[in-house]
């Protein structure tokens, strides 16, 4: 077990601040089969019932009822919220504290990618103090501990075990809201390599170029500090290393390792450093038009590492390193040439080049400018980024 501690300081004057502390409060449990040790942790977290929250596509592929199967056999009771969605609004967080609260379970299970982890923290809070998770929008608004957590991810992507953000989609206003409080850290991460090793190869592909992308903003982030940079450099050698022959073979159990720890180590690096104009700019595609969050974001990011390369200085020469399936350091680097080897990479995983292709119309580019432009990440992107420059690269990358 990996017992890892941060904290994240709020970058108001990113540009200035070089100061910097940390800490990580989980306990973090990898291995093959550590699924296994799941019990041990609720008994832990001093819990008699649980609550899984998943979604129906890992019940069908059996993942739920296993988890199930070996928290029972422990005498441990259990329900289960199965209803979430890709971009998961604020009404499936209200049904699933619904099916909480009544049940009277004591810790929250979350199992898959980032939409249930985002739910369940949004359930620990409201199941702890009421109210609606619009209310708590925002940084540092959650006031104290919320109900137990133990995330359990199925795929090398968000990053969401070890982070403190909860991102919940409020259909009233077609806007992503963030709720940013070091309390929805998740008691436990426990990350099992074989819970990934039957992804599709498009979830395999969107969601490693996801965690890339996670690790690549908070490397060139404003607010990067030399610990978020420990942590990005790991995540970006072990997924560019990796990804192609996890996609390739998610069998592959040494590459599903990797993806998976770089994928955790990614989560770390951005949870300290904050990321950039990539995510800024897909949470709003994914409200507007229903786009999974990684492919969004992998479709954005040749255009933004375009117009990023002018406040270069020499760290996109050591991303190139990391993702380029050259074995010899390349003579005479150009930013251009990361430019063309992340489309040449979107382009081997099937990743689509545009944002038409996955139904995004030029009408809802203002509104989508004015969403991305309320972003923290905004802040933190290298290159000063205005309301005008939003527009342009939606149309870009349109």
């Amino acid at each position: 077990m990996w017992s890892l501690f941060f904290t994240i300081i709020d970058n108001k004057n990113l540009e200035d601040e070089k100061d910097y502390t940390f800490k990580v409060p989980q306990d973090i449990v990898f291995g093959v089969g550590s699924l296994k040790r799941l019990p041990e942790l609720l008994e832990k977290s001093g819990s008699k019932k649980m609550m899984v929250v998943s979604d129906r596509g890992l019940e069908k592929l059996g993942v739920v009822q296993k988890v199930l199967d070996i928290v029972e056999a422990e005498g441990i009771e259990t329900v289960s919220f199965l209803d979430i969605l890709p971009n998961p609004t604020v009404d499936m967080v209200n049904a699933a504290t619904k099916v909480y609260k009544e049940s009277g379970a004591t810790s929250i299970v979350a199992l898959g990618g980032g939409s249930p982890m985002d739910v369940a923290k949004a359930v620990g809070v409201l199941a702890r103090y009421g109210g609606s998770i619009t209310e708590y929008e925002g940084a540092h608004l959650v006031p104290g501990p919320i109900e137990p957590i133990i995330a359990i991810p199925t795929t090398a992507g968000t990053g969401s075990e070890v982070t403190a953000f909860s991102v919940i989609t409020d259909t009233s206003r077609n806007y992503k809201l963030t709720v940013f409080s070091y309390e929805l850290l998740p008691k436990y991460a426990l990350l099992d390599p074989e819970m990934i090793m039957s992804v599709p190869p498009m979830v395999a592909a969107s969601c490693g170029i996801d965690a890339l992308i996670h690790a690549w903003e908070a490397y060139t982030s404003l607010g990067a500090s030399p610990f978020s940079d420990a942590m990005a450099e790991k995540a970006m050698e072990l997924i560019g290393g990796n990804i192609r022959r996890f996609v390739a073979n998610r069998k592959d159990e040494e590459a599903a390792c990797a993806m998976m720890s770089g994928s955790m180590f990614a989560g770390i690096a951005f949870a300290w450093a904050r990321l950039g104009d990539v995510h800024a700019m897909s949470h709003p595609v994914s409200a507007f038009f229903g786009v999974q969050h990684g492919v969004a974001n992998s479709i954005l990011l040749p255009v933004i590492v375009e117009y990023n390369a002018l406040a270069d200085h020499g760290r996109y020469e050591k991303i190139y390193n990391y993702i380029s399936e050259e074995k010899e350091p390349v003579k005479d680097f150009k930013p251009e040439m990361l430019v063309e080897e992340i489309k040449k990479l979107n382009a081997s995983l099937g990743i689509p080049k545009t944002l038409s292709e996955v139904g995004v119309t030029e009408d809802k580019i203002p509104q989508m400018a004015a969403d991305a432009m309320k972003s923290g990440n905004i802040a933190a992107n290298p290159r000063q980024t205005t309301l005008k420059d939003v527009e342009m690269l939606y149309r870009k990358a349109l």
